[in-house]
């Protein structure tokens, strides 16, 4: 047998160890091992890692949720049919995220939710199924929303939230679980606007934005006030591609509210001069979107068939 594939083996074997400290050496191993090298993720799942691994986020040990965690999220980047198919994996990503301000390592929320942000980012049919997952969806906005939230951990959630907010259906959820007031009080708090958290906050904003119930939602934060505030901001203070995100959440928004938030708009004359700047200098998907909204703003015309490219809107995330 390949000495390798062995290898994996007798260490998949023994995660079912009574001992914490046999199974965090096989943790150790499986974690370096999956990340320096591609072609073992697929002999890892093969092993029947998965659900020892998922298993493993339940435990008390931070090292040993932490190199699990890590573990499932180097297997979803080349091998994730084999998570998606897992009955037992989105319940204990569940339970991490969940309790990322109690009994969960810090390094464990993140892997977890940059492993859902690997999935959902690909596999479109999977969201759905995360998103009917509520306890998930709620974990996501309550870390967004945390005061002790580690920034990277709000990162993550913003990665996991933008993906499952790809399935439409799911925005309407996230809205409902208070993700619009917690990434606009996120973003007030980050003054100095260097550790991208508006540019990952504004792709969140742009997803969902695309439902019937986000005019009320924004309007509760006076949301649309500050992304225009946000768009007219000199280059110094929003980066291009919050500007591009901040354009596509807007016509989101004028698709869905009307004419009054089409009306609040136009008012802002700066503004259409920096949704032009995105049209002349924005990627090839900022510069349609920007097109779109000034053709929303400016000819008055029908904006049906303009944002039928909404989805997914993509971004950089």
């Amino acid at each position: 047998m390949d000495t390798k594939l062995l290898t994996i083996r007798t260490l998949v074997s023994t995660l079912t160890s009574p001992s914490d400290q046999t199974r965090l050496a096989s943790l150790r191993h499986l974690h370096r091992i999956s990340n320096q090298d591609p072609t073992a993720r697929p002999l890892i799942s093969a092993a029947g890692a998965i659900p020892l691994l998922a298993e493993a986020l339940y435990s008390l040990s931070h090292p040993i949720q932490e190199h699990a965690a890590a573990t499932l999220l180097n297997l979803s980047i080349s091998d994730r049919q084999p998570l998606i198919s897992s009955p037992t994996l989105l319940d204990a990503l569940s339970h991490v995220l969940s309790r990322h301000a109690s009994t969960s390592s810090p390094a464990a929320v993140q892997s977890s939710a940059a492993t859902l942000h690997s999935l959902l980012a690909v596999v479109a049919e999977y969201r759905p199924v995360v998103g009917a997952k509520h306890n998930i969806l709620r974990a996501l906005v309550d870390i967004i929303g945390g005061p002790n939230s580690p920034t990277r951990s709000v990162k993550d959630a913003l990665k996991a939230s933008f993906a499952v907010a790809l399935h439409p259906p799911n925005r309407t959820d996230l809205i409902r679980f208070g993700a619009v007031p917690a990434i606009f009080n996120l973003m007030a708090k980050d003054k100095k606007r260097k550790s991208g958290i508006v540019e990952d906050a504004t792709a969140v904003i742009a997803q969902i934005a695309g439902c019937e119930e986000s005019e009320v939602a924004f309007r509760n934060v006076l949301g649309i006030p500050v992304l225009l505030g946000l768009l007219c901001l000199d280059h110094e203070k929003c980066s291009l591609r919050t500007k591009e995100n901040t354009v596509s959440g807007l016509l989101n928004l004028v698709r869905y509210g009307g004419e009054s938030v089409i009306g609040e708009v136009r008012e802002r004359v700066e503004a259409l001069d920096w949704i032009v700047y995105v049209q002349e200098h924005g990627s090839a998907k900022g510069k349609s979107k920007a097109v779109a909204l000034l053709k929303i703003l400016l000819d008055g015309g029908s904006n049906d068939k303009i944002v039928e490219d909404l989805y997914p809107v993509e971004s950089n995330l």
